[in-house]
C-alpha cells in the first residue's frame, strides 16, 4: 500500500456475497476498490480489528450490521426537489446526491415524455454526466408510448415510435442511452425494438396496451425489460393474459417492480417475484423530484404533481405520478413486509440492474476488484452508512 492509498477494513458484519451470506465477514477497501472480501477474518467470527501499530488503516467494527453492495437504480426521474428532465447539470447532480445518500451508488437518468427536440437537448446534457461517471446512462421513458396508458406523461406530446425518431434520441445521447421504454404495438414499435437491440440498448415494454401475442412478438424482436410491471399496462386476465403474462413467463425478460406499497399490493409483488425469480427482478424507484423531500407540489416534466402523505399524483387527473421512494426504503420493505430473503433482495437491488445497465464488471456485488460501493444496514435494515468508490457519503456512527 502506498502512502497515498487509503485502506479501510470493515469487519464483523453479515456480508451479502454473490454466493450467500457470510457471518462475521471482512471487507478491505484500498483507495476506490474492493481489495479483498473474506467470509471470516483469520478463520474466526470475531472482528479482530486491533492494529499492531499506527499503520493509518481505518477500521470499523460492524458487528450486528448487514453489509451489502451499493444499490443500482435503472429507473429514476428525480429527487431532492430536482429532476433529470430539467436538462440541467446542477439539478441532475442534486438528484444523484439525494439518492446516493439513500444507498443508490449507481443510477441511470430517466426522462419524461416531452418534445423530441427538448428530449434531445436533455440527453445531450445528461450524456456529459455519464461520461464524467456521475450517471450510468440515460433511460428514455416516452414519448413512444400508448395514449390510453400514458399515466403521468403529457398525452399531446406522445408519438409513434418511428425508428428515425428513436435514432435521433440515440444520437443526441452520444452513445450513453442504456434503455428506452416504448409501446411495441404502436406503428414502428417492433422495428424500433430491433433498432435498439442492434445498438445494445435495452428495449423495455411499458406504458403499453399490447396483447399477449404482441408482447411475445416484441420479446422475440429483442425487448428484455418490463417497465414497472403491472402499472400502465392491461391487467392480467384469465382469457386475456395481456403483457403481464408474456413478460413474466419469458426467461429473457427482467421485470421492474416498484415496492413502495402504493404501486403494487404485496400479494401482487410476491406473485411476480416468485414467477420471475430473483435473477429476473429489478427493484426500481421510478422516483420523481419529491423523493427525499416532504409533501407539496412538484414538477414532473411539463406536468405538476401533488405529493400527499408520500404519494405522488398528477394535479390534473389524479394519476399516480412516479414515487417518492428511495431504494433503502424498498430494501427494508422487501425484507420486513414482503418477507423476501435478504440475498434475493440484494440481487434485485444491485446485481440484476447492474447487469442490465452494462456496468456489472464494476458494480453490483461485493467482489474483489470492483468499485468500493457498499451500504451498511443495522439489524432492523435501516441504512446507517454508504460508501461510494471508497469514500463515505454517510459515515458509520462509530467510524474508526
Amino acid at each position: 500500500m502506498t502512502a497515498q492509498t487509503r485502506r479501510t477494513v470493515l469487519a464483523g458484519a453479515r456480508v451479502v456475497l454473490p454466493d450467500g451470506v457470510a457471518d462475521g465477514g471482512r471487507v478491505t477497501v484500498e483507495g476506490r476498490t474492493l481489495a479483498a472480501v473474506a467470509s471470516r477474518p483469520d478463520g474466526t467470527s470475531a472482528p479482530d480489528l486491533a492494529a499492531t501499530a499506527d499503520d493509518g488503516v481505518h477500521r470499523h467494527d460492524l458487528t450486528g450490521h448487514w453489509l451489502v453492495p451499493g444499490f443500482v437504480d435503472m429507473h429514476v426521474h428525480g429527487g431532492g426537489g430536482a429532476s433529470f428532465s430539467a436538462g440541467s447539470a446542477e439539478e441532475a447532480l442534486t438528484v444523484v446526491g439525494t439518492h446516493r445518500r439513500h444507498g443508490t451508488t449507481t443510477m441511470a437518468a430517466s426522462t419524461v415524455t416531452g418534445d423530441l427536440d427538448d428530449l434531445a437537448r436533455q440527453a445531450g446534457a445528461l450524456s456529459e454526466l455519464v461520461q464524467q461517471g456521475d450517471l450510468a446512462g440515460v433511460h428514455f421513458e416516452g414519448p413512444f408510448i400508448a395514449r390510453n396508458r400514458c399515466g403521468a406523461h403529457q398525452p399531446e406530446l406522445l408519438r409513434d415510435p418511428d425508428p428515425a425518431d428513436v435514432r435521433k434520441l440515440l444520437d443526441a445521447a452520444h452513445g450513453t442511452t442504456r434503455m428506452m421504454t416504448l409501446a411495441p404495438e404502436l406503428p414502428g414499435g417492433l422495428d424500433s425494438v430491433r433498432l435498439l437491440a442492434e445498438h445494445g440498448v435495452v428495449a423495455a415494454v411499458g406504458h403499453t396496451d399490447a396483447t399477449y401475442d404482441a408482447t411475445r412478438e416484441a420479446i422475440d424482436a429483442g425487448a428484455t425489460v418490463a417497465t414497472h410491471l403491472f402499472n400502465a399496462m392491461p391487467a392480467l386476465a384469465h382469457r386475456s393474459p395481456g403483457p403481464v403474462a408474456a413478460l413474466l413467463e419469458d426467461e429473457r425478460v427482467t421485470v421492474e417492480l416498484i415496492d413502495d406499497g402504493t404501486h403494487l399490493h404485496p400479494a401482487a409483488l410476491g406473485v411476480a417475484f416468485r414467477a420471475a425469480g430473483p435473477g429476473r427482478v429489478a427493484f426500481v424507484t421510478d422516483a420523481m423530484g419529491a423523493a427525499g423531500m416532504g409533501d407539496g407540489v412538484y414538477p414532473l416534466g411539463p406536468l405538476e404533481v401533488e405529493v400527499r402523505d408520500g404519494v405522488a399524483r398528477l394535479v390534473e387527473g389524479g394519476s399516480i405520478a412516479g414515487s417518492t421512494l428511495t431504494l433503502d426504503q424498498a430494501f427494508r420493505r422487501a425484507v420486513t413486509i414482503d418477507r423476501l430473503p435478504v440475498p434475493d433482495v440484494v440481487r434485485a437491488l444491485s446485481a440484476t440492474p447492474a447487469r442490465l445497465l452494462g456496468v456489472h464488471d464494476r458494480v453490483g456485488s461485493l467482489t474483489a476488484g470492483k468499485d468500493a460501493d457498499l451500504v451498511v444496514l443495522d439489524a432492523d435494515f435501516a441504512l446507517t452508512a454508504v460508501m461510494r468508490k471508497g469514500e463515505w457519503l454517510v459515515a458509520p456512527p462509530a467510524a474508526g
